[in-house]
């Protein structure tokens, strides 16, 4: 098998800088359309170390949900993901949305860090249990926020094309900044850190690589949750449907962010 063709999703999908543009030009929208949004709230001391919380209006007793952007721990930040809160606030929810630290300025380790800090300050804020999506990497960090935390601080999980084993990407060039070895990516894999009781529903598109499917499918089974391939999406159509308050992607999210 050709790892570097099953994991390289820029590579699988030439229309990616547009996609991305696309993404850029409506999370700025949503961040001046959204009834009420903390900008830059920070959650440590590097520059990267902060987030965005929209929030659906005035009332603070909603339920809350984190979006973790994606990027193979390597690039974007949380100005690419804003408009993933839009269908949440939509339906009554708040969304922190935080940036992270860069490899290979930081570590995985480093930015699994990082975000159990952003987790760790929502929590001690609003004192009530959070939905944690995410998308690729963001799918990766949002299994170990599952793992790594109580369950009165994650309740459940969404993660949307996740990198659920490390491992296989160690041979191809999209590890190269990561700095992994093999023992560290065994370790960083969520597949085998399952969580009992963190409700889970793992999704991916359908027209993505036969190993991205094959990781989704193993970690749902893994962690004892459900899975689902959103037909016609690629690596980074897939998450569309989190702009829509109506998409039955976003019902679903809601349905876990309340529960």
């Amino acid at each position: 098998m050709d790892l570097e063709a099953e994991y390289n999703n820029r590579a699988r999908v030439p229309g990616h800088p547009a996609i991305i543009a696309a993404w850029a030009s409506d999370s700025a929208a949503w961040r001046a359309a959204c009834p009420r949004v903390e900008l830059g709230l920070p959650y440590g001391t590097a520059p990267r170390q902060a987030m965005d919380v929209f929030w659906p209006g005035d009332r603070d007793d909603v339920p809350l949900a984190v979006w973790i952007h994606g990027g193979y721990w390597q690039g974007l930040d949380r100005s690419f993901a804003s408009h993933c809160a839009r269908g949440l606030n939509g339906r009554g929810i708040a969304v922190a949305v935080p940036s992270y630290t860069l490899c290979p300025e930081t570590t995985v380790s480093g930015i699994v860090a990082e975000m159990l800090a952003a987790c760790t300050l929502l929590f001690a804020r609003h004192g009530r249990s959070m939905l944690v999506a995410g998308h690729s990497a963001g799918g990766q960090l949002a299994a170990m926020m599952a793992h790594a935390l109580p369950r009165e601080m994650v309740g459940a999980i969404l993660p949307v094309s996740g990198v659920f084993e490390l491992e296989p990407l160690l041979t191809t060039t999209i590890a190269t900044p990561l700095r992994l070895d093999a023992p560290t990516a065994r370790k960083l894999s969520p597949r085998f850190l399952p969580a009992p009781g963190v409700v889970t529903h793992a999704v991916v598109g359908a027209d993505e690589s036969d190993e991205y499917l094959r990781q989704t499918r193993d970690f749902a089974e893994a962690w004892d949750g459900t899975w689902e391939a959103v037909p016609g999406a690629d690596h980074f159509t897939v998450i569309a449907p989190f702009a829509d308050p109506e998409a039955p992607l976003v019902a679903l999210a809601e349905r876990l962010a309340r529960a």
